[in-house]
């Protein structure tokens, strides 16, 4: 038996949609905002597909705290990227993340950062003491804060 789980957290940050979803649509340039980068200096990625956009893949394998999981982006409109994510380590799962932009008033945008998924087997039970939310939710408002950081300075991804 499984159990759903949702974590969604929001930021509004000072720059137009399309900066926000070139800095979303693109795994190259999550590096550059996404909270789990700097787990593991020596973690090893890999890209597939295209660079940006449906079909684009990523991968990574690092120390006990990265893990080991791929990505792969499912949808894209310049008003939400939906990702497939499939964690090996340090437990498998399979989730969905949506990341919503919305326009906001002079030219900014309004970010949902989304993911969906079901707990089975460890993680239920895990579930029991700490929920999905705490678990990620700091993570998701790190990431947000960093990618409204890099979106809002300019600079390339």
């Amino acid at each position: 038996m499984s159990k759903p789980y949702t974590v969604t957290r929001s930021i509004s940050i000072d720059a137009p949609a399309q900066r926000v979803h070139e800095l979303v649509n693109d795994f190259h340039a999550w590096r550059s905002w996404s909270p789990w980068e700097g787990l593991d200096p020596d973690m090893r990625r890999t890209y597939s597909g295209p660079d940006a956009g449906v079909g684009a893949g990523y991968a990574w394998e690092g120390n006990r705290k990265a893990g080991k999981g791929s990505m792969t982006v499912t949808a894209d409109t310049p008003s939400q990227v939906d990702v497939d994510l499939h964690f090996d380590k340090p437990f498998a799962a399979d989730n969905v993340i949506e990341i919503a932009l919305a326009p906001s008033g002079a030219g900014g945008t309004d970010v949902q950062w989304r993911m969906h998924g079901e707990l089975s087997g460890a993680m239920r039970l895990f579930s029991v003491v700490k929920s999905m939310d705490s678990l990620v939710g700091g993570d998701f408002e790190r990431g947000l804060a960093r990618l409204k950081s890099v979106a809002e300075a300019g600079s390339p991804a």
